[in-house]
């Protein structure tokens, strides 16, 4: 159970996880197993605790994407975790693959996205919409191997399918999106959209944390492994 979950950290507050791609943060209609039902299982089973086991959901990933997922253990944690996020004091690292290279080796990208409810997907604009939210990110490029551009994203807004729409719309579909644009599925279904690293003050103890995330074990993340992992 601890081997699937990929427990990074844990304290009697706080359990994060690096979530693999494939696996929902929360259920939905599907009605496949949750980040959330095995997090639960895994604290029911290691402190043997009877009945139901409280777990908050502080933030949320993509089915398909990887990476850092912190979940709650009280709800004095979460109420605090929660109000962290919505202050932007939490800060958010993210790693993308892609083929094609963004307009410049960094820099901000600005949208405005318009979310498609049917399709469950966004489209990104270079100018306000009606209906449409603004949406920005900041972008470095880490490493060039192999025709492969790997970079390094912070949000400064956190909308759906942010990062996913915006390099889309730059010309750059991250690799295995198939819903934004890439031309073939990975093997395992996921997209090389990596939650790397996560910075946040602890809601307890007020220490500050600092996290990263492995890299997934698929192998186009490999080209980046020795540097970066």
């Amino acid at each position: 159970m601890k081997e699937d979950l990929k427990i990074v950290y844990e304290d009697n507050h706080l359990l994060v996880v690096n979530k693999s791609s494939g696996i929902l943060v929360q259920g939905d209609r599907t009605e496949d197993i949750s980040l959330i039902e095995l997090g639960k299982e895994y604290i029911k089973r290691k402190y043997n605790k009877p009945g139901n086991v409280f777990l908050g959901l502080v933030h949320r990933l993509d089915r398909p994407v990887s990476g850092l997922v912190i979940l709650a253990r009280t709800s004095k944690a979460l109420i605090r975790m929660n109000e962290q996020f919505r202050s932007k004091s939490v800060d958010k690292i993210y790693w993308a693959i892609t083929e094609k290279p963004l307009p410049s080796f960094e820099g901000n990208i600005i949208n405005w996205l318009i979310k498609n409810r049917q399709k469950n997907i966004v489209k990104a604009y270079r100018n306000d919409k009606k209906g449409s939210v603004k949406a920005e990110l900041a972008y470095r490029t880490l490493s060039v191997i192999n025709s492969l551009y790997l970079t390094e994203v912070k949000l400064i807004t956190g909308r759906f399918h942010q990062i996913r729409a915006q390099f889309a719309a730059a010309g750059c579909p991250i690799i295995g999106d198939l819903k934004y644009g890439y031309k073939k599925p990975n093997p395992d279904k996921s997209i090389c959209l990596h939650a790397r690293a996560i910075s946040f003050i602890h809601p307890v103890s007020k220490k500050a944390i600092h996290l990263n995330a492995t890299l997934p074990s698929l192998p186009v993340w490999k080209f980046f492994s020795p540097d970066y992992s």
